[in-house]
C-alpha cells in the first residue's frame, strides 16, 4: 500500500469530514494528515484499528513466550497437561 496515495491536508479533513469518514471505512486504508506539509496524523477505521491491536496483542504475547523460552522458565507439556487434568 503507497501512503502517498492517501496524504491529505488537514484543511481538506475540515471540509470533507463525513467524505473522509466514509472513504475509510469503504477502502479501509490509513489517510496521513498533514500540517503545514508535514505528517502530523494518521486517520484509520475503527475495523483496521481493532484489528491492528489485537495483532499486536498477539506479537507481545509471542515476544513475552521468547523471553520466558531463552530464560529458561519452560514446562515439559507432560507435566503441565497433568497438571491441568487434575484440576
Amino acid at each position: 500500500m503507497r501512503y502517498s496515495t492517501q496524504v491529505k491536508p488537514i484543511s481538506y479533513l475540515k471540509a470533507n469530514a463525513a467524505e473522509v469518514l466514509l472513504q475509510l471505512n469503504e477502502q479501509r486504508q490509513p489517510m496521513v494528515i498533514t500540517q503545514n506539509g508535514e505528517a502530523k496524523a494518521v486517520l484509520q477505521d475503527v475495523a483496521s484499528y481493532e484489528e491492528t491491536q489485537e495483532t499486536l496483542a498477539l506479537l507481545k504475547m509471542l515476544a513475552l513466550g521468547n523471553q520466558d523460552i531463552e530464560a529458561g522458565r519452560t514446562r515439559p507439556l507432560a507435566d503441565v497437561a497433568q497438571r491441568l487434568r487434575s484440576k
